[in-house]
């Protein structure tokens, strides 16, 4: 089991940002292997594949994995309040209520489908309660019943809506100074003349306080006229007072359009943003406008990192977008060690071998896991594929032997198959200059700029060699409009073991010193060159050390 990871929260594992045979399906079969461990593991991209890839996940029946955009920490990974939302149908009180449980000075409010309709704060409902209308009423029966912990007596309609009266005058002076109206709402206590004169003039509710009861003859006229009545354990002056707070929380003067952040918005987002409008809370919604709860300043170093696991490279620059922000977990690696950093110690497997999947096939042994056909079919298409059929100089005999016990598991002829695997990546056929070059194309640091390199096998050099000038050209603007000192591009020819160079024109004195060539030519032949990682790339990093 891996230190420090949380087995419910899934784990992404992925390549470098210009996907190879290797990377992806080092990916692909470490997930496997994971998952087979009792972990949840995701193999993903983090660009476009290639041909020889493509060819090799459909061999096998693999699907393409999952595009992995970025690693940064959005909304979704904080611990925001999925609690803090109520329906713009409860009553003010509730809404009061739910804020003071909650201990938070807002809520967003909902329609039945959850959308968010508006925000209200405390303060809001502090103007309310001073400044509020204590004459009018719209609301639902049941927040009446829950706001006034009132006992039903008779319900007729659902929706209250109306003008309150409280029955303070005496019996006579009420009878003879007030006109009900079948809109009214009335407050009143034991006197019977009043509740008769209510209930005959139809009014829209009677609230009877201190748990009084109503006659069983004008019960019975109540019954008759649909007259809805309640009985509340409180006094006519608890009531006069709570009854205004039974209206429906969305007709307090709402924020209608609040400042809202999506779940997928990004946490240094939401913190540049919140700090410089200065609020506290802020709904949170997805791309539908549902609601999903609240976000406070509070909560913004209250978050799960992701996690992931890293093939076939371990340089932040060649990695996913974010990884600053990402919980490392594991590396596994045949390339040198760059300066990718932890906070906390992490599984670090780096083995000088000709592919990643050489070293997966170990630990595959290690677990004392069995290894599938499919997966066998792509680890071994990984190592010919990284090795060049094993006549890259970064062949070590591991390599040969894991690819020969692979080929067993999969049932494949590795001449046969490799030929297969070869012809089908080498074409460029419908390629553009720019997919050519960056296919493969990995950055490096060098003389406080970049430097890129990029590869691509094909046994159809002539077709790259007409097109020669626009190379030539692609790589001069890679250089004039990017921030790459150097940028070159390999062409290698697996059946005559070498490769042909293509560079940027101002970068010729570099590279002839670099490799040791006087007066070197665009498209150039250097015979055995086949391996960046051994050939192409040292002697650009031993001259930068040098200067």
């Amino acid at each position: 089991m891996i230190k420090g990871c949380d087995t419910m929260q899934t784990i992404y594992i992925f390549g470098h940002k210009v996907p190879d045979t290797d990377s992806v399906c080092a990916s692909i079969a470490l997930s496997y292997l994971k998952n087979q461990q009792g972990l949840k593991t995701e193999p993903r991209l983090l660009g476009e594949l290639n041909k020889e890839t493509k060819f090799v996940l459909n061999y096998f029946n693999f699907p393409e994995p999952k595009f992995l955009n970025d690693v940064k920490v959005q909304l979704r990974n904080m611990h925001y309040n999925k609690n803090a939302m109520i329906n713009e149908h409860v009553s003010i009180y509730t809404a009061y209520r739910k804020m003071i449980d909650m201990s938070i000075t807002g809520i967003p409010l909902i329609d039945d489908d959850k959308k968010l309709t508006g925000y209200i704060n405390m303060k809001e409902v502090s103007k309310y309660l001073i400044d509020g209308d204590i004459t009018k009423l719209d609301t639902s029966y049941q927040n009446i019943i829950e706001s006034l912990n009132a006992n039903e007596v008779l319900r007729f309609d659902e929706e209250i809506k109306g003008n309150i009266i409280a029955a303070a005058y005496k019996s006579a002076t009420f009878l003879d100074k007030v006109t009900l109206k079948e809109d009214d709402i009335l407050i009143v206590g034991d006197r019977y003349r009043i509740q008769d004169y209510a209930v005959s003039s139809k009014i829209k509710l009677v609230i009877l306080v201190n748990n009084i009861f109503l006659p069983e003859d004008l019960l019975e006229k109540a019954r008759q006229n649909k007259v809805n009545v309640i009985s509340v354990p409180m006094g006519t002056f608890k009531v006069a007072n709570m009854v205004k707070l039974c209206n429906y929380v969305k007709l307090l003067k709402v924020v209608d359009s609040p400042v809202t952040f999506d779940i997928t918005d990004y946490r240094d987002d939401f913190v540049e943003i919140s700090s410089k409008l200065g609020h506290t809370n802020y709904p949170v919604v997805n791309k539908k406008n549902i609601c999903l709860g609240m976000i406070s300043i509070i909560d913004i170093n209250n978050y799960i990192k992701k996690q992931v696991i890293l093939v076939d490279h371990n340089q932040a620059t060649q990695s996913v977008d974010g990884l600053e922000e990402a919980n490392i977990l594991e590396v596994i690696d045949h390339h040198n060690v760059s300066t990718l950093g932890t906070t906390t110690p992490i599984n670090f497997r780096i083995m000088p071998v000709g592919s990643t999947c050489t070293i997966i096939y170990q630990l595959y042994n290690e677990a004392h896991i069995e290894i599938p056909s499919n997966i066998a079919g792509i680890m071994l298409s990984a190592i010919l594929s990284d090795t060049l059929i094993f006549k890259s100089p970064t062949t070590t005999d591991m390599d040969k032997i894991v690819a020969e016990k692979l080929a067993v598991i999969a049932n494949l002829n590795i001449q046969e198959y490799s030929t297969k695997m070869f012809k089908a990546a080498s074409s460029v056929e419908g390629m553009s200059i720019d997919e050519m070059i960056h296919s493969d194309m990995k950055s490096y640091n060098f003389d406080n700029s970049s430097l890129a390199i990029g590869t691509l096998v094909t046994l159809d050099f002539d077709e790259i060699n007409r097109r020669k000038q626009d190379i030539i050209e692609s790589l001069n603007h890679m250089c004039s409009f990017g921030n790459y000192k150097i940028a070159i591009f390999f062409v290698t020819d697996i059946i005559k073991n070498g490769s042909y160079i293509f560079y940027n024109e101002e970068s010729k004195p570099i590279i002839e010193e670099a490799y040791g060539i006087e007066n070197i030519l665009e498209g150039t032949y250097l015979d055995g060159v086949v391996s960046r990682k051994k050939q192409m790339l040292p002697p650009l990093l031993e001259l930068d050390e040098r200067k």
